[in-house]
C-alpha cells in the first residue's frame, strides 16, 4: 500500500516529520546531491496521487528538459503543466549553450548558514565541608554534536578539578589564553555569605570566558568534564614545550625575529604587569597585616581608657574617660573591618591577575619557543637541500646516498610545513586572544578599584561618624569646653549646645555648624586656580573680598585657597568644633 498518497492528501496538510518513513521514491539516505533540491520536484506530487488513484500521466518525451527546468526554478514552467516538451526548443538549446559552471551555479541550492555551536554553564550551588576542598554545583546547556545530549542538570566538580581541567586546556591549546582559576577561599572567610558570593561570581566568569572560546570547546576533555559521573581527570596529559631547565636556558637568549609587533610588545608588558601586581598585591597584604594589628592595639588602649575612669574622682572627666574608650574600641573594630575589606576588593584581584598575567606571559613565551623550532626546521631544510644539491653534481654517485637524501629533505619539508602553518595558526589566534585579554584585565581591575573605593569610603564615614559621637561627652568635661579647647589662645564667648554629625543618610553634610565669614571665600582648592581678587576694592569695601573682571591674567593660584599641609592645619587649628 503506498502512504504517500495519504502524505499529501489536500485535504487533510500535514508538515514533514522528521521521524517519518522514507518515502517510496528516494533510492538511499547517503545518496544525496548537492545539485538537487532537498523537497520534491514540481509535479512529483501529483504524480503520485495520479498513481495512487490507478491513473497513469503520460509520459514526458524529454526528461532531462522537465528535470533541468525544475532545477533551474523556470518561472514559465508550473506544476499545473502535463510537461515540458510543449515549451520552445530555443529555449531549451540556449540554456544547453550557457558554460558548465553558470549551470552549476544556477543549480546549485542556497545553503543553510551552519549553526553556531556554544556552551553555556551556570553556577548553581557552593558546597563546603570543613576545610576539604570545596564543590561547585553547575549547570550546562550546549548544542555541540559531541555531546550526549543538550542539557546536563547538578553537575558536581570541586575545585580540583576545574584545576585539572585548566592545566589541560594550557597545555593541549598553545594559541589559546587559558584563564587562572580563581582560588577556593577569599580573605572573607570560608563559610560567609560574602566568601560563598565571591567564589560563585569569580567561578562562574572564569567558566564565562573559557566557555565563550571557539578554541577550548572543540577540546575533547570539555566533553569528559562535563559528562563524567565519578568525578574527573584527563585522560590525555600532555606537557608544556620547554619545561624545567631547558626553559630557563631558552629565556636567557634573545626572543626570536617575530614579524608581529602586536605580539612582540605584549610580551614585556604582560611581564611588567605580572611584576607589578605582585608587588603591589604584596604591599597590600602588608598594609592590611599593619590596619590589623592597629585595630589590636587601639582596642586594648580603649579597654586601659575605660580602666582609668574608675579612679578618676571627677565626674566629667571620667565619663569622659569611659565613653572615650568604648569608642577607641569600636574604632579599632572597624579597622580589622577595614583591612579585610582591602584584602578582599584589592588584595586578593591583584594576587589573581599577577598568576593569570604570569600564564599569559608563559603563552606567549610558548609562541617564542614555536618561532625557534620553525627557525631550526627552515634551517634544517636548507642544509639537506644543499645536500641533495652536492649530489647532483657529484661525478660519482650512490642510488643508497640518493634515497637517503631524498628522504630526509622530504621530511624537512614536510616538518617545516607543518611547523609553519601551526606557528601561523598561533599568531592568528593569540592576536584575537591577546585584544580579549586585555579588554577582560582592564574591566576587572576597574571593578575592583570601584569596590575597593567605596568600602574605603564607607569605612572612613563609619569611624569619622563614631569619633563625633564622643565630642559632648569631650566637652561636657567643664564649663570651659574640657580638652576641645587645649592648646588653642582663642576661647569662644559662647559655647553652642548641640553638634551635629558630618555623616547623614545623604552622605556627607560637612555643614553640621555654620562656617565662619572669614572662610567663606576659600571654596576653591585642590586642582582648581581660585582667581585673582582685586585688593583694592577689597581694602575699601571691607565686606568680603571681590571678583576680577578679568579672566585669563587674573587665574592666578592665591596662597590662602591652596590646598597643602600648611593651610590645612592652619584651617583645623583656626576652625571652632
Amino acid at each position: 500500500m503506498d502512504y504517500s498518497a495519504i502524505s499529501h492528501d489536500p485535504e487533510h496538510p500535514v508538515e514533514a516529520s522528521p521521524w517519518g518513513s522514507p518515502r517510496a521514491d528516494r533510492t538511499t539516505f547517503s545518496a544525496t546531491n548537492s545539485d538537487i533540491p532537498s523537497s520534491p520536484l514540481p509535479g512529483h506530487d501529483r504524480a503520485a496521487e495520479d498513481e495512487g488513484r490507478g491513473e497513469v500521466a503520460p509520459q514526458s518525451p524529454d526528461l532531462s528538459a522537465q528535470l533541468q527546468s525544475a532545477q533551474l526554478g523556470d518561472p514559465d514552467y508550473t506544476e499545473g503543466q502535463p510537461s515540458i516538451a510543449a515549451q520552445s526548443p530555443s529555449a531549451d538549446h540556449q540554456r544547453s549553450q550557457l558554460p558548465a559552471r553558470y549551470q552549476t551555479s544556477m543549480r546549485q541550492p542556497s545553503r543553510p548558514a551552519a549553526p553556531a555551536y556554544k556552551i553555556q554553564a551556570k553556577i548553581t550551588g557552593l558546597e563546603r565541608t570543613g576545610k576539604k576542598d570545596p564543590i561547585l554545583r553547575f549547570d550546562v546547556h550546549t548544542n555541540i554534536p559531541k555531546f550526549r545530549t543538550t542539557q546536563y542538570r547538578d553537575v558536581r566538580r570541586t575545585h580540583a578539578e576545574f584545576t585539572k581541567l585548566a592545566d589541560h586546556l594550557l597545555s593541549a591549546n598553545p594559541e589559546a589564553l587559558v584563564p587562572a582559576v580563581p582560588p577556593p577561599v577569599t580573605p572573607a572567610g570560608a563559610g560567609t555569605d560574602e566568601d560563598e558570593a565571591r567564589v560563585k561570581a569569580s567561578m562562574q566568569r572564569w567558566m564565562n570566558a573559557v566557555l565563550s572560546n571557539e578554541i577550548l570547546i572543540q577540546d575533547e576533555e570539555m566533553v569528559l568534564f562535563v559528562e563524567s559521573d565519578f568525578g574527573y581527570s584527563p585522560v590525555v596529559r600532555m606537557k608544556q614545550p620547554a619545561t624545567g631547565v631547558r626553559r630557563k636556558m631558552l629565556k636567557q637568549f634573545a626572543p626570536p625575529p617575530d614579524d608581529t609587533p602586536e605580539l612582540q610588545s605584549a610580551r614585556p608588558t604582560v611581564k611588567m604587569f605580572y611584576l607589578g601586581s605582585m608587588d603591589t598585591s604584596h604591599k597590600v597584604d602588608r598594609v592590611v597585616k599593619g590596619r590589623r594589628g592597629l585595630g589590636l592595639a587601639e582596642g586594648d588602649f580603649g579597654v586601659k581608657l575605660g580602666q582609668m575612669s574608675v579612679q578618676e574622682t571627677h565626674p566629667g572627666l571620667a565619663t569622659a574617660y569611659r565613653k572615650l574608650g568604648k569608642v577607641i574600641q569600636t574604632v579599632g573594630d572597624y579597622h580589622a573591618v577595614q583591612a579585610t575589606a582591602e584584602a578582599t576588593t584589592l588584595g586578593e584581584p591583584l594576587s589573581y591577575h599577577s598568576g593569570d598575567a604570569f600564564i599569559v606571559k608563559e603563552t606567549l613565551t610558548n609562541r617564542h619557543i614555536l618561532l625557534r623550532d620553525l627557525l631550526q626546521a627552515q634551517q634544517s631544510t636548507r642544509s639537506k637541500r644543499a645536500a641533495a644539491d652536492r649530489l647532483k653534481v657529484s661525478s660519482s654517485v650512490r642510488s643508497d646516498k640518493v634515497d637517503e637524501a631524498i628522504n630526509a629533505l622530504q621530511d624537512a619539508e614536510n616538518h617545516e610545513e607543518y611547523l609553519t602553518k601551526r606557528t601561523q595558526r598561533v599568531t592568528a589566534n593569540l592576536l584575537q586572544e591577546k585584544r580579549r585579554w586585555f579588554d577582560r584585565t582592564t574591566n576587572d581591575l576597574i571593578f575592583s578599584l570601584r569596590e575597593y573605593t567605596l568600602r574605603q569610603i564607607d569605612a572612613e564615614r563609619r569611624t569619622l561618624a563614631t569619633l563625633e559621637s564622643v565630642r559632648p561627652d569631650i566637652r561636657a568635661i567643664d564649663a570651659s569646653g574640657g580638652l576641645s579647647r587645649l592648646g588653642r589662645e582663642s576661647h569662644p564667648a559662647q559655647r553652642r549646645p548641640n553638634i551635629t554629625s558630618s555623616q547623614g543618610p545623604k552622605g556627607d553634610s560637612w555643614s553640621g555648624v555654620p562656617r565662619r565669614t572669614d572662610s567663606m571665600g576659600r571654596s576653591m582648592s585642590g586642582s582648581f586656580a581660585a582667581p585673582l581678587l582685586n585688593v583694592e576694592e577689597g581694602e575699601e569695601s571691607g565686606k568680603g573680598r571681590v571678583r576680577s573682571t578679568s579672566k585669563v591674567d587674573s587665574i592666578v593660584e592665591d596662597d590662602d585657597d591652596r590646598l597643602d599641609a600648611r593651610n590645612a592645619a592652619s584651617r583645623l587649628a583656626t576652625s571652632t568644633f
